[in-house]
């Protein structure tokens, strides 16, 4: 993956797919977590709450998002 900031947005363009994404917080801190080491949801939303200030740090607002990333193909399910 490619990943680049715009402004609000985040750019990661998806080599596999040759599909560009564009994300907003969280979901560019929740790659780049998930880039040094598959964790546990409670391991992510930890880490998560102490290097950025959440607006909906909930377990199921990050399995949504988690979710999501799955669904765009740029996070594997374990």
């Amino acid at each position: 993956m490619l990943i680049a900031p715009l402004d609000a947005f985040t750019a990661v363009y998806h080599r596999a797919s040759g599909i560009t994404h564009l994300l907003t917080e969280p979901a560019p801190q929740i790659l780049a977590i998930l880039e040094q080491a598959a964790v546990s949801l409670d391991t992510l939303l930890g880490r998560l709450g102490q290097d950025y200030e959440l607006t909906d740090g909930t377990p199921a607002a990050l399995a949504a998002r988690l979710e999501e990333l799955v669904e765009a193909g740029l996070v594997e399910r374990l």
